[in-house]
């Protein structure tokens, strides 16, 4: 019998965020791990009307590509991605990792340059509808330093709610937000400051992350200064940055410190040019994601906290920063953090004063 919290989520996926209507191609990237929600959510693409293609990777075939491909190789563009990215209504990801550490190893410059290859394909699925989830695994749950019984109770926990209830609540944020000029981010480790002027703050209900629960928007990209520490471990591709400090001067990155894994923190903000500018501010809001998972899906969710994310920049956000590179970073905001909006406090230790 099927876990009911599995059937819940995946009627979140196909009719809250995806939206299945009859006739509508909807592709379901998953894998081995992640098949009972895979099939549930095939099965009610179908019932929908809509016509559903799967696409399953197997654990190990990420890595032995990276490992072998040639530069050749990695240069291909995949012409039936595309095709695909092109004919589909909409997309489902579901995240399953057999081993959160495999690129660990792996070249960036091999990670950087397929990145570049495949970020037209990127760029048309950002214009459909999608939506990417994890699925609990023993990997997810070993990073969370959990059993894996605890950590299907803290996924479905923090995915399987109303999400029109949430949305309401993310409307005062919002207005704050839209009515804005400047934001300062202040703590004993962390003054920066940038504009949103004429940015609109975009509510994430369920649309498109899941777990959701977040209010995101773009700085503006010239204006970004002072210096953030950044309090968990910015993880990328499998690589875990820790004891990130970043200063910005005129939007730009001018100096970037790390205290494990520093040369990878700079080959990626060496990415493009616009992967040195802030492409997202993103204010944490999910009541059920308190704790630092390791997955950046979770983390960047967690109530109390902020992220700012480097390089790309949403459209829907007023953003206009360009990159192959989109990497949260986040700031706990739960021990000394103020966040002020026009000068006017709207939280405090990570509680909100609006």
């Amino acid at each position: 019998m099927v876990d009911p919290r599995i059937t819940k989520l995946a009627s979140i996926l196909v009719h809250h965020s995806i939206k299945v209507k009859k006739g509508e191609l909807i592709v379901i990237n998953s894998s081995s791990e992640a098949a009972p929600l895979a099939l549930e959510c095939y099965k009610l693409v179908l019932k929908a009307g809509g016509i559903p293609s799967v696409n399953f990777v197997m654990p190990g075939f990420a890595y032995t590509y990276y490992k072998y491909a040639s530069p050749q190789q990695l240069r291909y563009f995949p012409k039936l991605a595309k095709f695909e990215a092109e004919n589909l209504a909409g997309m489902i990801n579901i995240g399953a990792p057999f081993n959160t550490k495999e690129f660990s190893n792996v070249d960036p410059k091999k990670l950087v340059l397929r990145r570049k290859v495949t970020n037209p394909i990127s760029e048309i699925i950002l214009e459909k509808r999608w939506v990417g989830c994890d699925y609990p695994t023993n990997a997810l749950a070993q990073d969370a330093e959990m059993s894996l019984e605890e950590f299907e109770d803290f996924l479905f926990g923090a995915t399987n709610l109303d999400w029109k209830k949430e949305s309401k609540k993310q409307d005062k944020l919002k207005k704050v937000l839209d009515k804005g000029e400047s934001v300062r981010i202040l703590a004993d480790d962390t003054d920066i400051t940038f504009s949103i002027k004429g940015r609109t703050a975009i509510k994430c209900d369920g649309k498109h992350n899941m777990p959701d629960g977040e209010v995101f928007l773009a700085p503006v990209e010239t204006t970004t200064e002072g210096f953030i520490h950044y309090s968990f471990p910015a993880i990328y591709s499998g690589r875990e940055v820790s004891g990130v400090t970043l200063k910005f001067k005129k939007g730009k990155v001018v100096d970037a410190k790390a205290e494990k894994n520093e040369k990878f923190l700079h080959a990626m903000i060496n990415t493009d040019k616009g992967a040195k500018y802030l492409g997202e501010l993103g204010i944490g809001m999910n009541p059920y994601i308190t704790k630092f998972v390791k997955q950046i899906l979770f983390d960047e969710k967690i109530i109390g906290t902020v992220h700012l994310a480097l390089g790309r920049a949403y459209k829907e956000g007023g953003g206009v920063n360009k990159s192959v590179l989109h990497w949260d970073m986040i700031k706990d905001m739960r021990r000394g953090g103020r966040l002020y909006v026009d000068d006017k406090l709207i939280q405090k230790n990570g509680k909100f004063l609006i």
